[in-house]
């Protein structure tokens, strides 16, 4: 069990899966997840990759303070635990919340950036969404997460899997029972006050980047990724028929195939650049 203290006194939890010297991946999840959101993708990347998990503030195994969260504080906290690591570059894998992270982390942080995958999650606040969100903040200080774990978990779960998946929320969910509520509305209010000038600073990403939503996504619609997709030169665009918000848990044969597929491509471009720089830097030399 992994921890790492950041500049503010907060203490990130992160969890290491596969060989340290495999090809790093970083996954960040959303809004009230834990490390174990990805437990079905680490099972199957590990086998390839060095796989590093972390738990946001606010959220898991890591500290959950009083007061004001934001997502640039929350991408720092990411970069500590990729320090923590050793890691100089990963493939960063982010979902929701936590895809808002990621993008922040490939704007501020470029150089930390192997490749970028971004999943159910978009480049801006909708007043709906921000309104929706709002929302369960409030109801989840007055009553407690469990109370409203039902009404967010048919925004995350598709219609046709909702009886099957829903059971799992108890382990996987972003609505766990036991959590404090101050927490849970801090992430929110990160989101909802997130400036939507960084979408201005998206058509610089370089890195190679998936994003990939669910046609049945109704936190995230479509429309969202493929705004990404319009604005990230280096984006491509995989939609998975059926899936929903939660896809890569009721959905997470296909989107493990999809995003085992796009990290083999972007490792053999980054390591072509390895290759392709080391003449350059003899020459230099």
């Amino acid at each position: 069990m992994a921890f790492v203290r950041t500049e503010d006194g907060c203490r990130i939890h992160y969890e290491v899966t596969g060989r340290r010297s495999a090809p790093p991946v970083l996954m960040i999840q959303g809004l009230g997840m834990d490390k174990h959101g990805w437990d079905l993708q680490r099972l199957a990347l590990s086998r390839r990759y060095c796989v590093i998990a972390l738990d946001n503030r606010g959220a898991g195994r890591s500290d959950k303070p009083h007061g004001e969260y934001r997502l640039e504080q929350m991408a720092s906290d990411a970069i500590a635990v990729l320090d923590d690591v050793g890691v100089e570059q990963a493939h960063v894998v982010g979902a929701s919340m936590g895809g808002a992270i990621t993008q922040v982390l490939a704007v501020l942080h470029p150089h930390r950036i192997r490749s970028l995958t971004l999943a159910c999650t978009a480049c801006r606040n909708q007043p709906w969404r921000t309104e929706l969100l709002g929302d369960w903040a409030d109801q989840a200080q007055r009553e407690g997460l469990g109370r409203m774990a039902g009404q967010a978990a048919r925004w995350m779960i598709g219609p046709r899997s909702f009886r099957r998946v829903v059971p799992l929320l108890g382990w996987l969910g972003p609505l766990g029972l036991g959590r404090p509520s101050h927490a849970f509305a801090a992430q929110v209010a990160a989101i909802n006050a997130a400036d939507d000038s960084l979408v201005e600073h998206l058509g610089k990403i370089t890195a190679p980047t998936l994003v990939i939503v669910g046609n049945q996504d109704i936190l995230t619609p479509r429309g969202d990724s493929e705004e990404l997709v319009e604005r990230i030169p280096t984006a491509e665009l995989v939609v998975i028929s059926g899936a929903a918000h939660g896809l890569m848990i009721e959905h997470a044969s296909t989107f493990n195939r999809v995003l085992g597929d796009f990290l083999s491509r972007a490792e053999t471009a980054y390591r072509s650049t390895l290759v392709d720089a080391e003449p350059a830097a003899a020459a230099a030399g």
